[in-house]
């Protein structure tokens, strides 16, 4: 009878770690050892409107040693395509916070960073400082990016994003349009820390950069831009650093409601 018993709990233990097997075995097939995804955190522009501690007082929930990793000015062709081979071997995913008019230009590269399951948010359409701008012009900037990248995805313009998330241009925000924007219901980004390659520098030396900034904060939003050679060199190399040195990361998105919300407006 106990043997009989043992035998059951055995295979019911086999049986019910089966799912979690097949999960892990399907995040990231064959490599064992990738960094992988850790988590999906859904970001709710009502609950979250500001956030990046490089910018403003708030940033997202995350747990020491947790990072999200951010993209800006993309799409481009020979390089973006790169970034996303290397988030592909290391089954990571991020956020590309991509320009309109790079959208338009590279159609085939937008649609593959949704369908390689990354987040697309929003950097206007043409990257200018839209505090040098009136408001209305600033919105009007905003929404044409909202618009391009929107009939790309779906075939038609709309100043609803489906992912309501937006990061300025040289962070270069104004109170009036964090304003409007929490009114709208999009989030906007800034970032815990900087890759800074914007600065003209070695591939090696970007990585000691960042890892150093990342020891020091334990994680947080960091920003990178995979229009950068640098960038897209030392990015492997520095997806297993994360890995070796027990970083995790965190991929964001927005709430189920707002996308379903925001696909059913764009059909009207």
């Amino acid at each position: 009878m106990i043997r009989h018993v043992l035998v059951l709990l055995l295979l019911a233990g086999a049986f019910a770690s089966r799912p979690a097997i097949a999960q892990a075995a399907d995040a990231c097939p064959g490599r064992a050892d990738a960094l992988g995804t850790a988590r999906v955190l859904t970001v709710d522009p009502a609950t979250y409107p500001r956030v990046g501690r490089k910018h403003f007082p708030q940033t997202l929930p995350l747990a020491d040693m947790e990072v999200v990793l951010t993209f800006d000015d993309g799409p481009r062709a020979g390089r973006t395509e790169k970034v996303l081979d290397a988030l592909s071997r290391e089954c990571v995913r991020a956020s590309f916070f991509v320009l309109g008019r790079q959208a338009q230009t590279y159609p085939a590269l937008l649609r593959r960073i949704v369908a390689d399951g990354h987040t697309l948010a929003h950097h206007t359409f043409d990257h200018p400082l839209l505090d040098r701008m009136s408001p209305a012009a600033a919105e009007r900037e905003i929404d044409h990016g909202f618009a391009a990248v929107e009939t790309v995805l779906h075939g038609q313009p709309t100043d609803r994003p489906t992912t309501p998330f937006f990061r300025f241009p040289g962070f270069a925000a104004t109170p009036a349009l964090l304003q409007r924007l929490e009114q709208r219901g999009i989030a906007v980004f800034g970032a815990d820390l900087w890759a800074s390659d914007w600065n003209d520098m070695a591939p090696g030396q970007q990585l000691d950069l960042v890892m150093a900034r990342l020891e020091a904060t334990h994680g947080g939003i960091l920003l990178f831009h995979d229009t950068r050679q640098q960038t897209v060199q030392m990015l492997p190399a520095f997806l297993r650093a994360l890995k070796s040195r027990g970083f995790k990361v965190v991929h964001m998105v927005p709430p189920r409601s707002r996308t379903a919300a925001a696909d059913r407006a764009d059909a009207r």
